[in-house]
């Protein structure tokens, strides 16, 4: 359906309903958090924001009734469909952009965070915009964790690098890649340029890269084996990885905390790209509270200032290892 003739049908379904009175307040305070403002037809808007806070709400009650173990909350994305959503933010599977709302800047901002029960690390979050970019986030975390282990200097590289100039390794820009690709036109391309000479944008561009302000080089990359425990032993010896995840639930666009299970979660249908940093446990090891700590580029209002605990040897859970791979420098 075509995105104006389902908003169409959507503002006609909602204009029938009478909103929640209980909910003005947190309404207004949201639009005005999220710097959201919309003219006389996407007011109807309000009718998704509801329906989101309904099923967040009804979680996290279920939640304290022990029924999951991970909360939910209200988040810059809760006046958009999961079919909207996952056409904006995910980018593995290529898909086609989409005209509409503009989003606030991106922003990156560094946050300490456990890695392990033994270690906590400063890692910078960003936050991807309108644009599907999630592997390319992915990619160059993963390149600037190996150069930091290197050279034992934290260069921030250049995501725009990235979407604008690896299409001849089969990425598309904001309309998807893959982590693979971009370490791939790194090794091809013989570096890749800092992010403060060549600063992100959140749209595709023309090729802008520079060989002198190039911070980075990859002499090759591997793939992970499909087993949690070999994971475990990279991160341990080598550092972050690479991964893909189905991350197009809407357990997962409204995750706050916790360890992230959710049955419908897919080891194959995979969309977004993300950093695994760390793992580690809740309690008692043996009693299934075990998690990957990922980093994720949607921002620090999302998730545990913007990460997520994904639970950890439970059948490969989201896919964390469907896809994983790490680049050699």
């Amino acid at each position: 359906m075509h995105p104006f003739v389902f908003l169409t049908a959507l503002c006609f379904v909602s204009a029938t309903l009478e909103f929640h009175k209980t909910l003005d307040a947190q309404w207004i305070r949201w639009k005005e958090t999220h710097g959201k403002q919309y003219d006389m037809v996407e007011e109807c808007r309000r009718g998704v924001w509801e329906k989101n806070m309904k099923m967040i709400t009804q979680h996290n009650q279920e939640y304290y009734q022990g029924k999951h173990s991970f909360l939910m909350a209200m988040n810059g994305f809760g006046d958009m469909t999961n079919e909207e959503f996952r056409h904006m933010m995910s980018g593995l599977k290529m898909q086609k952009n989409e005209t509409g709302e503009v989003f606030k800047i991106p922003f990156c901002a560094g946050t300490s965070v456990p890695v392990d029960k033994k270690q906590t690390a400063t890692f910078i979050i960003c936050f991807q915009g309108r644009c599907a970019s999630g592997w390319a986030f992915s990619a160059t975390g993963a390149l600037e964790e190996q150069m930091f282990r290197k050279t034992g200097k934290h260069v921030s590289l250049s995501v725009q690098n990235l979407l604008d100039c690896s299409w001849a390794e089969g990425n598309e820009g904001c309309n998807g890649g893959l982590m693979s690709n971009a370490f791939q036109y790194v090794r091809n391309n013989g570096g890749l340029d800092t992010e403060e000479s060549y600063p992100y944008v959140a749209r595709d561009g023309p090729c802008k890269y520079r060989p002198e302000h190039s911070a980075a080089n990859i002499t090759a990359f591997q793939t992970i084996p499909r087993k949690e425990k070999i994971l475990m032993m990279i991160l341990r010896k080598i550092g972050p990885v690479s991964a893909a995840i189905d991350a197009s639930l809407d357990t997962f666009r409204f995750y706050k905390r916790g360890i992230y299970y959710d049955p419908k979660c897919s080891s194959e249908d995979l969309n977004h790209g993300v950093l695994v940093i760390g793992y580690g446990f809740q309690g008692k090891e043996s009693d299934n509270k075990k998690y990957w700590f990922v980093k994720n580029s949607w921002g620090t209002d999302w998730g545990m200032n913007g990460h997520i605990k994904i639970a950890k040897d439970r059948n490969n859970h989201c896919g964390i290892t469907s896809m994983a791979s790490f680049p050699i420098v």
